[in-house]
């Protein structure tokens, strides 16, 4: 996979427009430390940030071994992420492992299946909060390969059982993303891990009240990938 800046644009789903109005957020923030100082790292500066870090990583040739209270202590008083990171609930998906940042340097929500639709308050207020408060430029959806929840959503799409407690509704969520790759050549699962991102990123772009401006004025970016839990790679989906 090539790591080029013009590559990890191109393949990269974004959406620009106007100036978003300042009194959007002014004077109405959710926390008592109110929002972040204007990012200073543009969108593609952190997207090509998480690229090399990856790139990094997968070589076995990271950077950012430190994770003592040393490392902590100067980001006591605020933190100013640039990315927020959708991933799942995984184990092994560690973002700021797998990009190679720094401590503070990634927002990360997680939640089984990476999903956005239907995810509920928590997942979408958190995104928001990202975006509104701490001023990410950047928001990446990151599905990864053998998903145990995408895989869930194939086994049981054409079922009438029901799966225990909340993971029912959970895995119903997923299902829309198999539906949509059915009968497309490939590998089914692969397939419908880059379909529920590909959904995820989508859902961003007209999320309101906050998201969707934001990505609208160009004041953020979102994009999405598939972290490859064998090779260590995330490939960013077009």
């Amino acid at each position: 996979m090539s790591y080029s800046d013009s590559t990890s644009r191109r393949s990269f789903l974004i959406s620009s427009g106007a100036t978003l109005l300042a009194s959007t957020f002014s004077g109405n923030t959710a926390f008592a430390d109110g929002p972040a100082p204007a990012q200073t790292v543009s969108a593609d500066e952190a997207l090509n940030r998480l690229v090399a870090g990856n790139k990094r990583f997968a070589a076995g040739q990271i950077t950012h071994p430190g994770r003592t209270p040393d490392d902590f202590k100067p980001l006591a008083a605020g933190q100013f992420p640039i990315a927020a990171i959708v991933c799942c609930a995984d184990a092994r998906v560690t973002p700021e492992i797998l990009f190679d940042q720094g401590i503070g340097d990634l927002f990360v929500i997680a939640i089984a299946g990476n999903y956005i639709e239907g995810a509920g308050a928590s997942v979408k207020g958190s995104i928001e909060y990202a975006v509104a408060e701490l001023n990410v430029p950047l928001v990446m959806v990151l599905g990864h390969s053998q998903c145990g929840a995408v895989k869930a959503a194939i086994k049981h799409l054409h079922d009438h059982d029901a799966l225990p407690g909340a993971i029912n509704d959970l895995v119903n969520n997923i299902k829309p993303a198999v539906v949509e790759t059915e009968g497309k050549p490939g590998d089914p699962l692969e397939n419908a891990i880059e379909a529920n991102v590909h959904r995820g990123v989508a859902k961003l772009n007209t999320l309101a009240p906050v998201v969707a401006p934001a990505v609208k004025s160009g004041k953020i970016k979102v994009g999405g990938g598939v972290y490859d839990l064998a090779t260590g790679a995330v490939k960013l989906l077009a």
